[in-house]
């Protein structure tokens, strides 16, 4: 590798689902590596790691100065605490350096068993804003990993009004992109039951979809449907993210870490991938880089569905999104000009220098999709003649007929001698300075230090039992010795200074020479992987504090005497004027409004100098008030900085007109909520994944209430709100019973090639309906918000009226009805119906059945209880 510059480089994070991938990685030239368990990673589907590939693997690593994060990164129900707490300590007494998480649970966790194991904020926590970051730092985290959806400049700032805590910042720069935020994805989970929070996401983003308009009826749901035409059928799948071209503008960014996606990719991929971005940031380091198209070809011959930027570097729309196919485009070869047919050759005109050889992949795609696209492994050997690729194929083609190479022989061998004999100028070594003494009496000493990475200096001590004797005829002269000490074979180590304290009078056979250097160099490899490991007392105390933690959390607790249930509240969540004034004459208790609000280019101050949000919340205040209705401010799932500052300075206000408080899914709003007024109570919505009580718990000094993950059983629900209130967290629970549950939060916005946005302006798309359709023909509702934001809903919709019975024996203290994107009529009917089917409860009656029929007739797409009845599929 490339000598220490003076420029700062960043770390190079390479993935590996596989011991295979691993040592792909390292070969490759990684700084770091992320991996995942057998158990509790997000990434189920691949090889994954035994804990004794996980122990293995870390001292792999830690003996070549390369770093490991194991990912821990689902949500956990609260029948599985006890074995993620064994894991954490497995993970610490094993050395690894981090690990990554998404559940607040799992990190109070960390800080109570193992607070020596440092821990990371995955891109599943979805930190997304400068209060989010300030709040992981006072959490105990010490990097958080960013979204994809955040650019460069945003992050830049974030960086500057973070700088003091010490955080650090992760991006992503290249593989896959998820179409929505992290860890707010609930597509695969309600069509399917496999949740990408939980590490079995059956990816439904890459399917076939519809886009469909129609006129709304009484209740918001689609009349007279009719199919939009769309560049393509895979609406929601995004290229792959490269920012190659982008990496001078990456190492001056704040960031410490640059994140390769794919662990569920091939050791080769790894090395391709990692390999090129590491002697880039090394020529970038030496201050002679400049992007290579061959490297740049590798990486799309490695694998790609078409590159982007990403919203990294300010790209969306058509340049961000691959809606014409969903999988890997590989290389463009050339067009199909003619075939032969008795042979079935074809003459290809290339469209670059790039010449197919045999065992290479094509893929061959009709433009005017007259014809299905195909592939096959090239088996002859190509002829170039005049300008043009003959070669035979075994299928009819036309011509204009687009040819593409997919995968490469050669470079899969070029990849495959990476990982079994690196380059030198990828091969990470690890320096040592050692001191060699020779007594008078031919005693060796070996007095040095192994360098670790990152600052880490680890000494290391050798007195070899052989002894040097007086010569009689050919001594080792000093500058042998030196020769043979410098000698590391294909180690990892290189000695970097040497002081050799010898008269040159002595002898010793090379045998023996080489033998001590040889044992001085494994000492030191074990010195160094030592190094990595927590004190055994460290080991012993946090063993102590997970069975005192772990048996407190599953001791046996009373059953709680039959009782008449608590009385429940009714929330209505609502987006409209109207909506609001029909659920409280329909008797809610709380209303939560989220706002309309326009992007910024379009922002003007409201009525008679009031502010944006003040404009449209103060008559429904008044409304509120006068009905003895509490009113709550709901603040979008996604909140950047821009959007809450804009929203704080309204919030004092509010408050003195009356505003009851405000719900947010993210606990960095919440902390600049309570900043500007600490009074206010603050209710945490589902984007917060309360999975367990522990998570529940640690956010109870942010949040006055807290909404349970949709995403839970009826049975989860009733142990969550029991165990909570065994270990003092006495939050009231609110979950959601009745709406479309949101599906999917994502910065795309599926209608601007209709209505483009960029020059029509933003807007709601609440006057129509629109929706996308699955090849099954469920309609999923569509919605995009005043930032272009895309929201998209489940096909069914959620009801729990007739479990309300259950509900109120779990102990949940208010139910609510997602009414948001639907209209008076449904928000008032809805609220009549509940608060009816709530009094049955409390009088202890029978729910009829006739209510839940009226919910049917009004619903959209019909009803489910979802995940409540059946729970997830594990």
């Amino acid at each position: 590798m490339t000598p220490p510059s003076a420029i700062y480089l960043p770390e190079l994070l390479a993935p590996a689902g596989s011991p295979a991938s691993l040592k792909a990685a390292i070969a490759a030239g990684a700084d770091a590596v992320y991996l995942s368990g057998k158990r509790f990673g997000a990434r189920k589907s691949a090889a994954n790691f035994t804990d004794d590939e996980i122990r293995e693997s870390i001292r792999l690593a830690h003996s070549r100065g390369v770093r490991v994060y194991v990912t821990v990164n689902t949500l956990i129900h609260d029948r599985e605490l006890k074995g993620v707490a064994d894991y954490l300590l497995f993970l610490y007494a094993a050395g690894a350096d981090a690990v990554l998480v998404q559940d607040a649970g799992v990190a109070s966790l960390v800080r109570e068993i193992v607070p020596g194991l440092t821990i990371h904020a995955s891109t599943q926590m979805t930190v997304h804003n400068t209060e989010g970051l300030l709040r992981a730092a006072e959490q105990g985290f010490s990097r958080v990993v960013l979204p994809r959806e955040l650019g460069l400049a945003e992050i830049n700032a974030m960086a500057e009004k973070t700088r003091s805590t010490g955080i650090g910042l992760e991006v992503f720069i290249h593989g896959a992109l998820c179409y929505s935020y992290s860890g707010q994805c609930l597509l695969s989970s309600v069509i399917g039951g496999r949740s990408g929070n939980r590490g079995t996401c059956a990816q439904p983003c890459r399917k076939p979809y519809s886009l469909v308009t129609g006129e709304l009826d009484r209740y918001g749901r689609a009349v007279r449907l009719r199919d939009l035409a769309t560049n393509g059928k895979y609406l929601l799948s995004p290229r792959d993210l490269c920012t190659y071209r982008h990496l001078r503008e990456l190492v001056k960014a704040p960031v410490v870490s640059l994140k390769i996606e794919g662990r569920m990719r091939s050791p080769e991929y790894v090395a391709v991938v990692v390999s090129t971005y590491r002697r880039a940031l090394n020529e970038i380091a030496a201050g002679e880089w400049k992007p290579d198209p061959a490297a740049e070809r590798d990486l799309l011959l490695a694998f790609n569905r078409g590159f982007t930027a990403g919203y990294l570097f300010g790209e969306k729309h058509k340049a961000l999104m691959a809606r014409d196919a969903p999988d890997n485009r590989g290389v463009m070869l050339g067009v199909v000009k003619s075939q032969d047919a008795a042979s079935g050759a074809v003459i290809i005109q290339p469209c670059g220098d790039l010449i197919p050889a045999t065992g290479d992949g094509l893929f061959f795609a009709d433009p005017a999709r007259t014809a299905e696209d195909w592939g096959f492994s090239l088996n002859n050997v190509p002829l170039v003649r005049g300008g043009t690729i003959t070669l035979r194929v075994p299928r009819h083609v036309g011509p204009g007929t687009l040819v593409w190479i997919t995968s490469s022989r050669e470079l899969e061998t070029r990849a495959g001698q990476i990982i079994t004999h690196p380059p030198a100028d990828l091969v990470r070594s690890v320096p040592v300075d050692l001191a060699v003494a020779v007594s008078a009496e031919g005693r060796v000493t070996f007095s040095g230090s192994v360098e670790g990475g990152g600052g880490k200096v680890v000494p290391v001590m050798y007195s070899p039992a052989f002894s040097l004797v007086p010569a009689r005829t050919h001594p080792v002269t000093a500058d042998e010795m030196e020769a043979r000490l410098r000698k590391s074979g294909d180690s990892q180590f290189i000695l970097r200074t040497l002081a050799l304290d010898y008269n040159g009078a002595m002898f010793a056979p090379v045998a023996e020479l080489n033998r001590m250097r040889r044992e001085f160099l494994t000492l030191a490899e074990d010195a160094l992987v030592a190094s990595f490991l927590p004190p055994a007392g460290a080991v012993e105390q946090a063993r102590q504090k997970l069975e005192e933690v772990t048996g407190a959390d599953s001791a046996t607790l009373p059953e709680a005497a039959e009782k008449k249930p608590p009385t429940i509240t009714l929330t209505v969540c609502a987006d409209t004027p109207e909506s609001v004034s029909a659920a409280v004459r329909a008797g809610c208790d709380r209303i939560c409004f989220e706002v309309a609000f326009p992007s910024a280019s379009h922002r003007c101050e409201g009525e008679k100098g009031q502010g944006v949000i003040a404009s449209q919340v103060l008559p429904l205040l008044d409304l509120c008030r006068d009905a003895g209705v509490a009113f709550v401010l709901q603040v979008p799932r996604i909140s950047r900085d821009a959007y809450l500052e804009t929203i704080l300075p309204e919030i004092p206000g509010l408050c003195r007109s009356g505003l009851s408080g405000c719900m947010t899914d993210d606990a960095g709003t919440a902390r600049a909520v309570r900043a500007c007024e600490p009074e206010l109570a603050v209710a945490g919505g589902q984007g917060l994944n309360i999975f367990n009580h522990r998570a529940a718990c640690s956010l109870v000094s942010l949040f006055s209430s807290l909404t349970l993950s949709a995403e839970l059983s009826g049975t989860e629900c009733g142990e969550l709100v029991r165990l909570a209130r065994s270990h003092g967290c006495q939050v009231p629970f609110s979950l959601v019973v009745q709406g479309s549950a949101e599906a999917m939060i994502t910065e795309d916005c599926l209608l601007e090639p209709l209505r483009q946005c960029r020059k029509a302006g933003h807007g709601d798309s609440r006057s129509s309906f629109f929706g996308i359709r699955d090849t099954t023909g469920h309609i999923f509702p569509v919605r995009v918000d005043g930032e272009c934001r895309t929201r998209i809903g489940n096909a069914v919709e959620t009801s729990l009226l007739d479990h309300l019975p259950v509900i109120a024996r779990a102990g949940i203290n208010d139910v609510v009805i997602d009414a948001r994107g639907r209209t008076e009529p449904y928000a008032g009917e809805m609220t009549r119906i509940y608060r009816e089917g709530l009094a049955h409860v409390m009088a202890g009656t029978h729910i009829p059945a006739s209510l839940k029929e009226q919910v049917r007739a009004r619903a959209l797409g019909g009803i489910t209880a979802g995940h409540f009845l059946r729970g997830l599929k594990e």
